[in-house]
């Protein structure tokens, strides 16, 4: 996207948007000649919207890609998934609910054993129960290193994400987890040299961590692998004039949406009802509203075509309560494919929805894969959704004279 030609087109409204993302929506039959899950679900409200819509697909990341979460709600929200990259330690803070800023360093990280000569015997410590990396992580937030802040959060067994924050850092460092049992930790090396001092402070985090770990039965040592920041990316408040919420449980979801500066919402609950309570209680605080369900995308990875189908129906239960706020402007769609046959995000084209009242309606009174593929929208790239939703809210002049 031209961020700057964009920005000089975008003008103020007093109209509202809705962006309801099913993560993994996307699927495929069980059968030869069978119905996907969108297909199979009784979505009678959604299919009485898609007849007030126009149908088509998104495309995240190109033709035959396969996107991770992270550039996939990029590409929605308006940003180039590939210019704009999020690397694996950056997405581990996020998803943990780290307020990640733009100069922090990130990494992803391992409890792990090694032997009495620092000879690595399990990168993963037997994949140590999550309490008890809990307690352990507690021990390393007591960690102080000379200039810097640093966070260590766990995300499920062994693995954790960790954060340094300070003046100029540089992600450009080569990884401590060798990849393999029967070694030793590696050292941290800068890639370049302007990456050196961070390196040193990253071996001395490290350095302290193996002290106060080597009593420790269950893990005594750790690995980072995975250095990176997050891009710099515009502001939406900046870029599209847009009083811009979030309304996710998950954490990764929440911080992409404060990397392009959505003001995260509170959530009383973690069902898909409470986040819709949610969108009622801030209705009338901004403009722009992006509502994530999860439960799609997690049915999906696990290979469960009736349960996706299930989630898929409870959301179509709740359209009515997005309707009666009469937003200007309503996106359903996702923000990548996940067909439980594969148990795998995959490389399809995902079922998208636009309604508005200056939409060209395209009649069809149904929201599935293939009523997308009869849809006048097409396969767009995902990134072309916020100039089309800003158009039809009325929030993008005319171009020249």
């Amino acid at each position: 996207m031209n961020y700057e030609f964009l920005r000089k087109l975008i003008v103020p409204a007093d109209s509202k948007i809705v962006m309801l993302i099913m993560d993994g929506l996307g699927g495929l039959p069980r059968e030869p000649g069978g119905k996907t899950e969108l297909e199979t679900a009784f979505t009678p409200n959604l299919d009485a919207l898609a007849a007030r819509s126009a149908l088509g697909f998104s495309s995240p990341a190109g033709t035959g890609v396969a996107v991770g979460s992270g550039p996939g709600h990029l590409a929605i929200f308006g940003f180039d998934p590939i210019q704009n990259e999020i690397g694996r330690g950056a997405l581990e803070a996020l998803g943990v609910d780290i307020d990640l800023r733009p100069e922090d360093v990130a990494a992803r990280g391992n409890f792990c054993l090694v032997d009495k000569f620092g000879i690595l015997t399990d990168r993963r410590a037997g994949r140590l129960a999550t309490p008890e990396a809990i307690r352990l992580a507690k021990i390393l937030n007591t960690i102080k290193v000379q200039g810097v802040e640093t966070y260590l959060e766990p995300i499920k067994e062994h693995r954790f994400a960790f954060v340094m924050r300070g003046e100029g850092l540089s992600p450009e460092i080569e990884d401590t987890d060798p990849l393999k049992d029967g070694v030793s930790p590696q050292v941290a090396k800068a890639k370049v040299d302007a990456a050196i001092h961070t390196a040193e402070l990253v071996n001395q985090y490290v350095n302290q961590a193996r002290d106060l770990l080597k009593e420790e039965e269950s893990a005594n040592m750790i690995l980072l692998r995975g250095f990176d920041r997050l891009p710099n990316l515009p502001q939406y408040s900046d870029l599209f004039k847009l009083r811009a919420a979030a309304i996710a449980v998950n954490g990764m979801y929440r911080g992409v949406s404060r990397l392009v500066g959505m003001q995260v919402l509170p959530v009383e609950g973690k069902s898909i009802e409470d986040e819709f309570s949610t969108l009622e209680n801030y209705w009338n605080q901004f403009d722009f509203f992006y509502l994530h369900i999860k439960q799609t995308d997690t049915h999906g990875e696990d290979g469960d075509f009736d349960r996706k189908v299930k989630v898929i129906e409870q959301v179509d239960s709740q359209i009515p309560r997005i309707l009666n706020l009469h937003p200007d402007v309503i996106l359903v769609t996702g923000d990548h494919s996940s067909p439980a046959i594969l148990k795998s995000h995959s490389w399809h084209p995902v079922p998208a929805l636009v309604y508005s009242r200056h939409v060209r309606e395209d009649n069809i009174a149904e929201f599935g894969e293939r009523a997308c593929a009869r849809g006048s929208l097409g396969t767009l790239p995902a990134t072309d959704f916020m100039p089309l939703l800003l158009a039809n809210a009325g929030r993008i002049k005319k171009y020249g004279a």
